[in-house]
């Protein structure tokens, strides 16, 4: 099995995450994503406050009001969904569905009559000019 030569801080990331197991139980109970963990440890390091207070959270500390919270709001769940989203996947997803739907489309076009322009029916025509005038 062969194993892609990983970036530095990735690997010293990697040791930092075996050294401290609540990080993982952290990422296990959704609380937290690895993408973020490592921002996180990246920008502030291993020895901030932060990583004191992984597993040990409670509603009664003041450091983590905001993100407790807001984790409970259903409009953060949202904004942390739509930040997650990758656009190129979302519209391949989008075009898969168009894709879908249109096939979709065109089978109950080929049940309802055979025609594809039977959906377009056309009103009969009348006269051209409602007010026609008749000379005697």
């Amino acid at each position: 099995m062969t194993q892609k030569k990983l970036h530095p801080s990735v690997l010293k990331f990697k040791e930092f995450v075996k050294n401290n197991p609540k990080v993982i139980q952290e990422v296990r109970k959704g609380k937290a994503t690895w993408q973020e963990l490592y921002e996180d440890w990246y920008l502030l390091g291993e020895e901030d406050k932060r990583w004191e207070s992984i597993g040990t959270e409670t509603e009664s500390e003041p450091e983590t009001n905001t993100n407790t919270e807001a984790k409970g709001d259903w409009m953060s769940n949202i904004m942390g969904m739509v930040k997650k989203m990758d656009p190129n996947q979302m519209q391949n997803h989008i075009t898969n569905l168009s894709q879908a739907l249109g096939a979709i489309q065109g089978v109950i076009a080929q049940f309802q009559g055979g025609n594809p322009t039977a959906g377009a029916v056309k009103p009969p025509e009348g006269p051209k000019n409602p007010f026609v005038f008749r000379k005697d």
